[in-house]
């Protein structure tokens, strides 16, 4: 439960900076040009830190780095607050802090998740992480809003600050028997960050399936959420005349999401590796629903699917890593997972507009609609993708399929 409460924190605190950031926007507190900046900065620090993290996780201890990541969003949060129009500059940097402790959490809570929680829970207890992630998701907007009329902009900063303080200060140690994540004793000096984040990268080849995985997972993520971040809103006010169909496809996704955590809490399927792929190309539906003046249900209704397929991917993608990489390299791993999924999405919401401009919406989407689809059937094809695992049969750490007679 404090791991849970520290990572929902945190993931409701990466979400909150940009929206309450938006709403300074609408306030003019800052203007539109500022956020770009702000956004860039915080982009900026969250790769730049996301490597580094993923190495000193392994290195030293991975609760340590939840600490010091959180105390780093805990004390840039206030001084946004303090900058936010006085010195574009400052609070460029404090924001760039904020990013760079968002980053750093993200593979150290991923490793210390496979410490707190035994292999057989692992799966549920992924799940029950995400399922908060969509719940802050859909509550958050609505309750920030409200917040914004009595508090005022640099107060949400505040209290997202505090959320950073929870994430760092709330969730326990882990403790494995193997040692992993401090230096052995008698273990010859370590090497450079880099040498040791390339350690990281040789063990993810050891995979296949994980790198067939990263491959279709970037991918989807850079084009079929490039076309809900861009080309969403512009079909809503161009081919609907309002802003309805954006916010109902968005909510649609993230209650499909939700239900999506759901099941996958509760179900394993057999080839659970081509099920999770299954589930990601699900997203094509989403640039595809766009493509045609469909009904707005029929909108609604991709989404839903798309938000749904993507829980149905991420939940054994990772209970999958944290199962099959090696112990001591596992932050490093799931920094180069976070690092090219997460990490590049902001090129692709970069590239579309201007791909939009030039060969037109219908043949963008047509595009990110075929990528989404074919990019997880072509991972299906490498082997260990069936199972996500190297081993020649289904892991029987994953607990037996639903309906079996186990």
């Amino acid at each position: 439960m404090r791991l849970w409460s520290g990572t929902t924190a945190s993931g409701l605190a990466t979400w909150a900076l940009p929206f309450v950031l938006g709403l300074a926007v609408l306030h003019g507190a800052i203007t539109a040009v500022d956020l770009g900046a702000l956004l860039a900065a915080r982009t900026v620090g969250f790769l730049a830190a996301v490597p580094v993290a993923g190495v000193l996780a392994d290195r030293h201890s991975r609760r340590g780095v939840v600490l010091w990541s959180g105390l780093a969003g805990a004390v840039a949060l206030p001084v946004t607050a303090l900058a936010l129009d006085r010195s574009t500059p400052l609070t460029a940097l404090a924001c760039a802090v904020a990013g760079a402790g968002q980053g750093a959490c993200r593979p150290a809570f991923q490793a210390l998740a496979a410490e707190v929680v035994d292999e057989a829970h692992r799966q549920r207890a992924n799940a029950a992480l995400s399922l908060a992630v969509r719940v802050t998701a859909l509550a958050g907007p609505s309750l920030t809003t409200l917040a914004a009329l009595v508090l005022g902009d640099r107060a949400l900063l505040l209290c997202v600050g505090l959320l950073w303080l929870v994430a760092a200060l709330v969730p326990g140690g882990g403790a494995r028997a193997d040692g992993g994540g401090t230096v052995p004793r008698g273990r010859p000096t370590r090497t450079g960050l880099l040498e040791e984040f390339a350690e990281g990268v040789r063990e993810a080849r050891r995979h296949p399936w994980f790198l067939a995985g990263l491959a279709a997972l970037t991918a989807v993520i850079a084009t079929g959420y490039s076309a809900t971040g861009v080309a969403l809103p512009l079909v809503s006010r161009d081919e609907y005349g309002s802003g309805a169909v954006l916010a109902g496809a968005t909510t649609a996704y993230t209650a499909g999401a939700l239900l999506g955590a759901l099941l996958i809490a509760r179900r394993r399927p057999r080839t659970q590796g081509w099920a999770a792929l299954a589930g990601l190309a699900a997203y094509g539906f989403a640039p595809l629903s766009l493509m045609t003046h469909v009904h707005p249900i029929a909108v609604m209704t991709a989404y839903a699917l798309a938000g749904l397929g993507i829980e149905w991917f991420n939940v054994p993608w990772f209970t999958a890593t944290q199962r099959e990489v090696a112990p001591d390299k596992l932050a490093r791993v799931s920094s180069l997972d976070f690092l090219f999924s997460y990490g590049l999405a902001p090129a692709g919401l970069a590239l579309i507009a201007p791909a939009i401009d030039t060969f037109g919406t219908g043949r963008v989407l047509a595009a990110c609609a075929a990528v989404c689809f074919a990019a997880p059937a072509l991972a299906a094809l490498v082997p260990g993708t069936r199972h996500f695992s190297g081993r020649a049969t289904r892991p029987s750490s994953s607990g037996p399929p639903t309906g079996s007679p186990t």
